[in-house]
């Protein structure tokens, strides 16, 4: 049997996590056909109850309007639980062969009741130094 699904929209109905990410470019691990990216996600749940991330979906876009979607189970090979106040701190990378780029995504998260809801991930710029998103 399947849970109800909550989107956290604009209308504040899902939990109360916040998802914040930084990004470096890894210009040592570049070439003019790869553009390696470092992303640090800093998950911190700031609702009343406990949440379980199930999976995750990213949207990928690079220069060329090409977009990958990528689905999976957890992060990092991990389906870490948020208590209330809780915080979960992960890296992890990604590669454009045209740079610039955005991805941005959701995670599936889930209540010690089974109620899931999608938190999405804020929708983040893959820039080289010196130049500019479109």
């Amino acid at each position: 049997m399947n849970s109800p699904i909550r989107s956290d929209g604009p209308d504040g109905a899902g939990p109360d996590i916040r998802v914040q990410v930084n990004v470096q470019y890894m210009a040592d691990h570049s070439t003019l056909e790869r553009h390696l990216f470092m992303y640090v996600i800093h998950i911190e749940n700031r609702s009343d109850d406990t949440w379980q991330l199930l999976a995750r979906h990213w949207d990928i876009m690079d220069a060329t309007g090409r977009v990958t979607h990528v689905d999976g189970e957890g992060v990092v090979g991990e389906q870490p639980v948020l208590a209330p106040g809780g915080t979960f701190l992960y890296d992890s990378f990604v590669t454009l062969e045209a740079a610039p780029g955005h991805m941005g995504g959701h995670y599936l998260m889930q209540d010690a009741w089974g109620v899931q809801a999608r938190v999405p991930i804020p929708t983040f710029a893959l820039i080289l130094p010196g130049r500019t998103l479109n």
